[in-house]
């Protein structure tokens, strides 16, 4: 009984929030292989979509065997297309999620303490693809109106930064519509078909897209560049979050993740796409080897080398997030964004 009512009530304040995990490139739900078994605690973790590169970092950890040599045991799960990461873990299912950043906003707008970790990334890893049919009309978000604009769900933050971007542009949200296509081939039968005339989505589906030459990028937000540009700063995304409660609870188990995960984040930053791509479980490689390597390199650079929050992200996810949640919109003086995110284990696993 405890259990459903707990899970009924995060499905509610997650209503207006629905997962940016819900953009995989393919469905790959479940459980991940299990690595090595150590004598160490267990820690439960629920990706947005283990396939989609933006969330590497938690399927390269398990694959280097990072987890096992912090000694730590972590049972990776996906739920790409179903009930999102920060679901489960509100309901107790799993200890950890990884997702994007800006669930620890909304979240503390709606009364829960949850708190980013490792923070993995600084600028989205998402871009704003023009179908190939409407590459000479869309130039800019200024283009949006009147347009079917494809985001991964509504409520997503792919429809967050797409009304961000409409906005920043002199359209209001109310003049183009976000059609909701997922990620992967749905969002590429999508764009073929003219049922968006854009979409916001991540590697490896823009790979895809442009190897065949379906579509061109409008933003591409990648690079911390891309981000400042189309965002007006560094927006942190991918991170490893967790309930407060519990982090305070099992800092030594913390602790042990945070090793594993600045461990890999700091060998990403060493080792070439390709060395990265033979590492990750070769069905993820959908449209080939070398497509695979490239969608890696084009987003590497999103990506933190030491686990730390960018001093000034935070401010432009709440700045995002507030220009159209209505649930963060007009409580930014309230929102306290130094209990959104945690340094603390980050900088004992890089000394």
């Amino acid at each position: 009984m405890r259990r459903t009512a707990a899970a009924a009530l995060a499905a509610v304040l997650l209503l207006p929030l629905a997962a940016c995990a819900n953009d995989a490139a393919t469905s790959h739900n479940g459980a991940a292989p299990a690595g090595k078994k150590v004598d160490g605690p267990t820690v439960k973790i629920m990706v947005g979509g283990l396939d989609k590169v933006i969330y590497m970092p938690a399927m390269l950890t398990q694959r280097l065997g990072y987890f096992a040599d912090a000694g730590v045991n972590v049972e990776l799960l996906s739920e790409p297309a179903g009930v999102n990461a920060t679901t489960a873990l509100l309901a107790g299912d799993v200890q950890g999620a990884v997702g994007f950043y800006d669930h620890t906003i909304d979240l503390q707008a709606k009364g829960k303490s949850v708190e980013s970790v490792v923070q993995f990334s600084q600028a989205p890893g998402e871009v704003e693809v023009v179908s190939a049919k409407q590459a000479d009309a869309i130039k800019s978000g200024a283009d949006f109106k009147g347009r079917k604009l494809g985001v991964t769900s509504i409520g997503s933050s792919t429809d967050f930064l797409t009304k961000y971007l409409a906005v920043k542009n002199g359209v209001n949200v109310s003049e183009f519509s976000p059609i909701a296509v997922g990620a992967g081939q749905t969002f590429i039968a999508a764009l073929q078909q003219g049922s968006i005339d854009a979409g916001m989505t991540t590697d490896p589906t823009v790979a895809n897209i442009l190897s065949k030459q379906l579509g061109t990028v409008l933003y591409d937000m990648r690079t911390p560049e891309g981000s400042k540009a189309a965002l007006g700063g560094l927006y942190p995304s991918s991170s490893l979050y967790m309930n407060t409660a519990w982090v305070d609870g099992n800092k030594e188990t913390v602790q042990k993740l945070a090793n594993a995960f600045v461990k890999t984040l700091k060998w990403m930053n060493t080792h070439t796409p390709e060395e990265i791509a033979a590492q990750m479980p070769a069905d993820y490689a959908q449209g080939g080897a070398a497509e695979y390597a490239a969608s890696i390199k084009a987003t590497l650079p999103m990506f933190t080398t030491d686990g730390v929050m960018p001093a000034d992200g935070p401010k432009t996810v709440l700045a995002v997030l507030a220009a159209f949640h209505p649930d963060v919109q007009g409580k930014e003086a309230s929102i306290d964004l130094a209990k959104t995110y945690t340094t603390e284990f980050v900088a004992k696993a890089a000394g």
